[in-house]
């Protein structure tokens, strides 16, 4: 950013909040702190230019980088839940391969916000828009239920996970997608609400500026009740109220958005994606990562493959759950409050890794919250390797901080 520019933005400042300005200054105002991400977006850039549109990316080729003096694609409000099976496994989603975003991966049920069912979101220069809200947490439900069938629900009468007959399910899943039937008043007739204060808040993520398709995507967790055994959709053997209640196993929306619903291990999702038979994105390889320092009880932070099979009991899966919640109440912001956008982080002395992957640095929020001066932020101990390839990304791994700023041939 030239130092004229920045004077103008900083007088601008002084005499009014971002907020207050008229549409054009504003526009102005916030286009000074896009160009702040200039370095990070010729990186971004690069990486992602081995990118197709199968997999959620327009091809980047260097005549496309007049483009880049644009203004980035205003971020789409949407939701995503990280869903915790009765035994704490993970539910993930395939998406089908003629999906414009994140094509053939595996990602967390969720999907963007819908005036219709959900409400209608903060406009886009709004700080409100990168928080959590009543809005983001019906979507959040909602977009589960499209997904996978399984209804995040109470029921009005008792408070106890609400029970739908699975041909009702199913009908109301295609009323729903569809948008012939509202989401909360098919709720009620079915004698429930929408249990939007289950949901824990896990980290937003604002897709970089260089991706033509971006999403400020809230993250939640979700527990559903451990049982005692506890087989998927199978009666349970202990006889309080919320252990009785009947979990159907998950199934895809029919081929519409997804081809496979599957509850694992985190790490053995994280294995998965390392071994290259499964693709995930940067933010569920991350999240997943962190859910296995809790639940899996590893050799090692990044061994996945050593998590034990043996049956652990329902105490311990209830302990598993408590050291979770107490884990992303901490940090500085708490992880409940994270704002992330990833960004390609320069090599060191110029020096690119010798197994061609980049790091991607977590401590931003994205422009849209640094122009707004909202004060939130990301990670600044952790980091992400990536290799982007045309097939998504690959050989993904966390790695702290200290070690992506070290000598980057032998990290």
């Amino acid at each position: 950013m030239s130092l004229t520019i920045k004077r103008q933005l900083r007088s601008i400042s002084e005499v009014t909040q971002l907020l207050q300005l008229p549409s054009h200054l504003r526009a102005f105002a916030t286009y000074t702190a896009y160009r702040n991400q200039q370095e990070d977006d010729k990186l971004l850039t690069e990486a992602l230019r081995g990118q197709t549109q199968s997999n959620g990316f327009t091809p980047m080729a260097p005549d496309q980088q007049k483009q880049q003096k644009k203004a980035p694609a205003v971020p789409r409000p949407s939701s995503s839940v990280l869903l915790v099976s009765p035994a704490n496994q993970v539910l993930l989603l395939q998406r089908v391969k003629q999906s414009t975003s994140f094509a053939s991966a595996h990602v967390f049920p969720g999907g963007n916000v819908s005036n219709f069912h959900d409400g209608e979101p903060p406009a886009p220069e709004s700080p409100e828009r990168h928080q959590d809200s009543e809005i983001y947490r019906l979507a959040a439900i909602r977009e589960t239920f499209e997904e996978s069938g399984i209804l995040l629900a109470r029921n009005n009468g008792f408070g106890r996970l609400l029970e739908v007959p699975e041909a009702e399910r199913e009908e109301g899943r295609k009323l729903i997608h569809g948008n012939k039937a509202s989401f909360t008043q098919w709720l009620a007739s079915k004698g429930g609400r929408a249990d939007t204060q289950g949901l824990v808040p896990f980290t937003r993520w604002v897709t970089p500026t260089n991706v033509p398709k971006r999403f400020t995507t809230q993250m939640y967790l979700y527990f559903l009740p451990t049982l005692n055994p506890a087989p998927l959709g199978g009666a349970a053997a202990s006889g309080d109220s919320e252990a009785e209640v009947q979990i159907p196993a998950p199934t895809t929306d029919g081929g519409l958005e997804h081809t496979t619903a599957r509850f694992l291990p985190a790490s053995a999702w994280l294995r998965l994606a390392q071994e290259g038979r499964i693709i995930l994105f940067p933010p569920q390889f991350f999240l997943l990562h962190q859910l296995a320092q809790h639940f899996d009880q590893l050799a090692s932070s990044v061994d996945y493959a050593s998590v034990s099979r043996e049956p652990v009991s329902r105490e311990e899966l209830e302990a598993r759950r408590k050291r979770l919640l107490g884990f992303v109440k901490t940090g500085e912001p708490p992880w409940t409050d994270m704002c992330i956008s990833p960004s390609v982080q320069p090599p060191r002395g110029g020096k690119r890794r010798e197994d061609g992957r980049v790091v991607l640095g977590l401590q931003r929020p994205g422009p849209e919250l640094e122009a707004a001066k909202a004060g939130r932020s990301g990670l600044s101990d952790q980091c992400v390797l990536v290799d982007f390839k045309k097939e998504g990304p690959r050989r993904l791994a966390v790695i702290s901080r200290q070690e992506a700023m070290g000598e980057a041939t032998k990290l």
